[in-house]
């Protein structure tokens, strides 16, 4: 059942893509937002992923991101591992130079981006009479790999990008074609 409900809130996520990446880009309030949710829609990371990228894990002139860390928030430990010793920039278990801060100049935390999701979502429903359905960072991952899907990039390819360890997770989960598609 989950994989029916996921299929088609992507199903309509991946129509809405780009109204609701356009929205956020027009918003007074939601525009600082678009990068951010640019990126998870056309990379396919975990939100934690994401939320860990820093300067070092992007190669511009190779075009590519360097995945090998994430930023989770751990309750007994707090998300704040050590601060560096000039407290200008927080440290994270080794890491910094995120490319995602809050206002506070802290890194974004995963739950602050599916907040920011959650109040375009509502903001665009109260404005217009199609509604989106719940779009969440890791719908983005699911559109992503739909997409790559539909472009003809192989699942074991997709396996490989989305750091599945089971390719049937890749074909079965995440990849959501219809007859039409084919």
């Amino acid at each position: 059942m989950l994989c029916n409900v996921l299929a088609s809130v992507v199903k309509v996520a991946g129509i809405k893509e780009k109204e609701f990446l356009r929205f956020v880009q027009q918003d007074e309030h939601f525009s600082e937002c678009y990068d951010g949710m640019f990126i998870l829609f056309r990379t396919g990371l975990r939100i934690g992923e994401f939320c860990g990228l820093t300067l070092k894990d992007i190669d511009l002139e190779k075009r590519t991101i360097n995945v090998n860390h994430q930023l989770q928030y751990v309750g007994s430990r707090g998300k704040y591992i050590e601060k560096t010793k000039t407290e200008v920039e927080e440290m994270i278990d080794g890491c910094t130079g995120f490319l995602f801060l809050d206002k506070r100049g802290k890194p974004m935390m995963p739950y602050q981006w599916e907040k920011r999701f959650q109040h375009v979502v509502e903001k665009y429903n109260r404005i217009y009479r199609v509604q989106l359905p719940k779009i969440t960072p890791h719908v983005c991952r699911h559109t992503f790999c739909t997409n790559a899907a539909k472009r003809g990039i192989s699942v074991e390819t997709l396996k490989y990008l989305m750091g599945h360890t089971d390719i049937s997770v890749t074909s079965n989960v995440y990849t959501h074609l219809k007859l039409e598609d084919a």
